[in-house]
């Protein structure tokens, strides 16, 4: 019996033996088992926008959706320029983001700030590319919908780590701007009216650059082309040619894509100062020319008056002062208003460049005879 035990022992060693791998698989196995581990860390560190597109898609493919939707006029109900728009829907696009990426794996906390803002960009993208969208407000309108999508996504984040309702809370993201946006406006339109002036001292006379105030004609791209509004697809000024009327001084501007509208002027002294008003006509911006949510004269936005000033600083330098006043009408001015701020004080700084360049320069300094209109300056 004790025979017969040994022999079971024998057995079960032999059996053990036959089933343990050699020392040479033993090496594979571990080979296999690091190069799987070295291809999964690999997988792991993959980031945007090298892997994982799908989920930037879903959600670009809800913010055109939404779009889509909000096409209603600026006082009907689902307007583009809603705030409910602006602000909801670029949250809707992060939190739809980051929800199908996290079906997929956890993600880190850096994608959900990284992955709305570029799904955000691509939607914007997608807008432009079935010319719902404008590059004008495109290029405007991407840093809010970045802030606004890494913060929808942030949230979306924290509620898949923390909770168990992720689903119901992807549907509060989509259905909320739906459900507001369908309530027109009722209250008037909010309005911020603001005044930027900037000024630059020139080696020319008062008469020179006055001159050149009312007859700026075969403007060249080169010389107001820098400017920041231009450079987003503002069109470029041609010309602007001052005459007497008898309502005063009307000067007549030019732009490219065939814009067209006049500066009014019944508030002017001769080489001091001219203030000029704005006015439009029913041809003025001809369709496409501009964005409607950015035109001038339009219900978000416009310029209202331009003043001109120039005070000698001594026989050959005078200070030529720029004094814009616009009016911004959204329901998110504290965005509209800084976008507009930036653009205009910077367009400012071209234009007084390009006034001293002309007057300071001899094939422009050819002087006119004196302005005048029935009506006197005041």
């Amino acid at each position: 019996m004790n025979e017969d035990k040994s022999n079971d022992e024998s057995n079960d060693h032999n059996d053990d033996a036959a089933h343990q791998p050699s020392p040479e698989m033993q090496l594979q196995q571990t080979s296999v088992t690091s190069a799987g581990e070295f291809s999964a860390s690999r997988q792991h560190k993959k980031t945007l926008p090298f892997s994982n597109w799908f989920p930037l898609v879903a959600g670009a493919l809800i913010g055109v959706i939404l779009r889509l939707v909000f096409s209603g006029k600026p006082e009907a109900a689902y307007a583009a320029m809603a705030g409910t728009f602006v602000l909801l829907v670029p949250m809707a696009v992060g939190a739809t983001t980051v929800f199908v990426a996290e079906c997929q794996k956890r993600r880190s906390w850096s994608f959900y700030i990284a992955a709305p803002i570029i799904a955000n960009f691509l939607f914007v993208l997608g807008t432009m590319a079935i010319f719902i969208e404008g590059a004008i407000c495109a290029i405007i309108i991407i840093p809010l919908f970045a802030v606004a999508g890494a913060a929808g996504g942030l949230l979306m984040g924290f509620i898949c780590r923390t909770t168990n309702w992720p689903k119901q809370a992807l549907g509060s993201f989509v259905l909320l701007p739906l459900l507001l946006g369908a309530a027109p406006a009722s209250e008037p339109d909010l309005q911020r009216v603001a005044v930027l002036e900037r000024s630059i001292k020139i080696q020319a006379t008062p008469e020179q650059i006055w001159h050149q105030l009312h007859h700026a004609d075969n403007i060249r791209p080169d010389e107001v082309g820098q400017a920041w509004m231009y450079r987003i697809g503002v069109p470029l000024p041609v010309a602007g040619i001052t005459r007497a009327s008898p309502a005063g001084l009307v000067r007549s501007i030019k732009m490219n894509k065939s814009i067209h509208f006049d500066q009014v002027s019944s508030d002017w002294a001769e080489n001091q100062y001219v203030v000029w008003r704005y006015h439009f006509y029913a041809d003025s911006f001809p369709p496409d020319a501009l964005d409607d949510h950015v035109m001038i004269g339009g219900r978000y936005f416009d310029i209202l008056d331009t003043t001109y000033s120039l005070k000698p600083q001594n026989a050959q330098i005078t200070e030529l002062k720029i004094q814009m006043r616009y009016r911004v009408s959204t329901e998110f001015n504290w965005y509209a208003d800084m976008v507009a701020s930036l653009l205009i004080h910077n367009f400012e700084e071209v234009i007084l460049n390009f006034y001293q360049k002309r007057a300071m320069h001899d094939e422009h300094l050819v002087m006119a005879p004196h302005l005048s209109a029935e009506m006197k300056s005041q």
